[in-house]
């Protein structure tokens, strides 16, 4: 049978057999309900459908996360099951997938890798939501695709389309932030002819020092942001190239003093941090009679510099980094399709400064991987089996046994993953998924070298040159009911880790702080999600969503780990309308999200309150003669609830999180 192939750009192309859709097809008409085409999953080797996934991957759109009157992509993110966020007021923020979290969790932007120093505690994201399309979010070990550092999941960004073929785009964004007295300014433009297609945004946000809910404000939690993103593709019936570029630059303050000074100014106060970033990519794709080649090309050149109070930096770390990595998709074999790639990661870090966190250090990743998928009915099997190496050599620095010295390391990492993945539809609405993976993490620099001062944690760290490589294997099941009016599903998962790595105070000072040396332990990690959406027929305008999600997470000895989300559960009301000749598009939302006490904290943590906060929300598409634009008007912690997160890195100081927020948010197409 002839295949025809459908190209979705989203940042690269993704493969769809006309068959496989004629099926969907065929299948939703006999049930006679209407024809949605599912989301196609680009974060997982053979880029289904969400349906047709052996894995449970979570899929939101940014527009949808926006809707929430979140400030930050990271906070957007958090309000999917399973994510959270180690936060540092409003500007910093690190992700949490069920528990785990820094080098632990990836993220891909572009089709790349983002590396971006983010095993320190004060380092964030660095990724606007500006110019992202949506995000794909893998919960679990994905060292199978991804080789180290993907023992936790992965968060995979895709970019914003390319305007369709012979148009023209523009679109201008604006949103306003009462609590911050914040706004984000965005300008994007896109076109493309028969072959070729350019796109450019550019991005500018801007905050204040946060309110609590008493009204004082957190002493410099300021933050400005500029970005820029451009791209330009070409394709044709053969071959498909993207080549995109983000430029982001940060402009954070350091909040050290608490609640003291009393300013709304947006001038960062010192310490601070200065943040440039680039990422340049290239994605390829060669099609040929029965098989395709995907190419993957990355660039990134991270520059960070602490400033304590002057333009001169402190620490100045540069940070390059080039990724590459090739899938080749062999020629189908009856209903059997099957892929090999390598993939592979240069990386050098410089220091500059007068202080040094990590040593100068040469990292290199090589690793390749064959995975293959078959399906009968409804029926699919995957498996696969991958090969890594990391070598890290360092060098020294200083005067052995001074603070800030390093002996220099020449280390080698290698580890053998395997993933197996098991759907099948138990009825005709009703699918189970079970997946078992393991994933590997080598020790990253600060933790083999760390010889001094950590100013995110203010403590003593001494690093452990003999650390071994962090291995884990979890297991994942996955039950999930559909139909028109109501969806359930159910996430639950086992994750046991060899040699999991931690700090451990040594029980003595230097220069006045507690020392903490990184050792190993085993560990494991379990709970999951639970969730339901109902939308009921003929009350067609209203949906009800509940979710509850909970991890807890354990060393072999039987203390507790640390950085351990607490129990959440979300109810939201929404309603769809229309109000004629001037709203169309129009929803209405209210959140109730209450977190609960956290009692299961470490050696090191205190235990923390539970609270409910609410959150309103309501948009459209405002219509007044032939002018429209989008709104959104959200009210977040709208009874200006006092509460600290568990995972503040402010909650040992006492601070709690940001108070009341209205946001109001504008999109204007030209």
């Amino acid at each position: 049978m002839k295949k025809t192939i459908i190209t979705l750009i989203l940042g690269f192309s993704a493969i769809l057999q006309a068959q496989e859709i004629k099926k969907i097809k065929q299948d939703t008409v006999h049930e006679n309900k209407p024809f949605k085409l599912d989301e196609v999953i680009v974060s997982t080797a053979f880029n289904k459908i969400q349906s047709q996934n052996v894995m449970k991957v979570e899929h939101s759109s940014i527009k949808e996360l926006q809707q929430n009157g979140t400030s930050t992509l990271i906070e957007g993110l958090a309000t999917i099951p399973g994510v959270s966020q180690v936060s540092t007021g409003t500007s910093i923020g690190k992700p949490v997938i069920r528990g785990l979290s820094g080098n632990r969790v990836l993220v891909y932007s572009q089709g790349v890798r983002i590396e971006n120093q983010q095993f320190g505690d004060e380092h964030g994201l660095g990724l606007n939501d500006a110019g992202i399309e949506s995000v794909e979010v893998i919960k679990g070990p994905a060292s199978l695709l991804y080789g180290s550092d993907a023992l936790g999941g992965v968060l995979y960004f895709n970019p914003e389309k390319f305007a369709n073929t012979n148009t023209f785009k523009g679109d201008f964004n604006q949103r306003l932030f009462s609590n911050t007295l914040g706004s984000n300014t965005s300008l994007g433009l896109k076109t493309s002819g028969k072959n070729w297609k350019v796109l450019a945004r550019g991005t500018y946000d801007t905050h204040s020092d946060y309110a609590i809910a008493d009204g004082d404000r957190v002493t410099n939690t300021r933050y400005n942001e500029t970005d820029f993103k451009t791209g330009i593709g070409y394709s044709n019936s053969k071959f498909s190239s993207v080549l995109r570029y983000n430029f982001n630059k940060l402009d954070l303050g350091i909040p050290e003093n608490g609640v003291s000074e009393q300013t709304t100014s947006k001038k960062t106060d010192y310490p601070s941090q200065a943040i440039d970033n680039n990422l340049l990519s290239l994605n390829n794709i060669f099609f040929f009679k029965n098989s395709k080649l995907d190419v993957d090309l990355g660039y990134i050149d991270n520059d960070r510099s602490e400033l304590e109070d002057g333009n001169i930096a402190v620490l100045h770390m540069k940070l390059k980094t080039f990724n590459y990595d090739a899938k080749y998709h062999l020629p189908k074999m009856g209903k059997v399709e099957s892929i090999l790639g390598i993939q592979g990661m240069r990386q050098t870090n410089t220091n500059s400064g007068e202080e040094f966190l990590i040593p100068d250090a040469t990292t290199n990743d090589f690793g390749f991987f064959g995975t293959g998928n078959y399906e009968w009915k409804s029926n699919v099997f995957q498996a696969g089996i991958r090969f890594d190496n990391r070598k890290i050599i360092s060098e020294s620095h200083g005067i052995s046994g001074d603070e800030d010295s390093f002996q220099a390391i020449d280390k080698s990492f290698n580890s053998f993953n395997a993933s197996l993945g098991y759907k099948t539809n138990l009825a005709n609405d009703l699918s189970l998924r079970l997946n078992v993976a393991s994933g590997f993490r080598a020790p990253n620099l600060a933790e083999l070298t760390s010889n001094g001062v950590h100013e995110g944690t203010n403590r003593y760290e001494v690093g452990n040159p003999n650390l071994k490589t962090e291995q884990n294997v979890q297991t994942d099941l996955n039950l999930e009911y559909k139909t028109s009016h109501f969806e359930f599903f159910a996430n639950g998962f086992y994750n046991h880790i060899n040699n999991y790595i931690y700090t451990s105070p040594a029980g003595n000072q230097i220069n006045g702080f507690d020392v903490f040396d990184y050792i190993q332990n085993d560990a494991k990690l379990f709970g999951g999600e639970i969730g339901l959406h109902f939308h009921p027929h003929p009350l067609d305008w209203l949906h009800y969503e509940t979710s509850f999600e909970t991890v807890t997470g354990k060393k072999q000895d039987g203390d507790y780990l640390p950085l351990i989300p607490a129990n959440n559960w979300n109810n939201t009301i929404r309603t769809e309308f229309k109000i004629k000749n001037w709203l169309d598009d129009g929803f209405a939302s209210l959140q109730v999200s209450t977190t609960f006490n956290q009692g299961n904290v470490s050696g090191f943590e205190t235990k923390s309150k539970g609270y409910t906060l609410v959150h309103l929300g309501f948009g459209g598409k405002i219509k007044f003669g032939k002018t429209a634009f989008d709104l959104n008007l959200n009210g977040n912690n709208l009874l200006d609830k006092t509460y600290i997160s568990h995972l503040s890195r402010f909650k040992i100081d006492g601070i709690p999180n940001i108070g009341r927020n209205i946001v109001l948010g504008m999109n204007f197409n030209l």
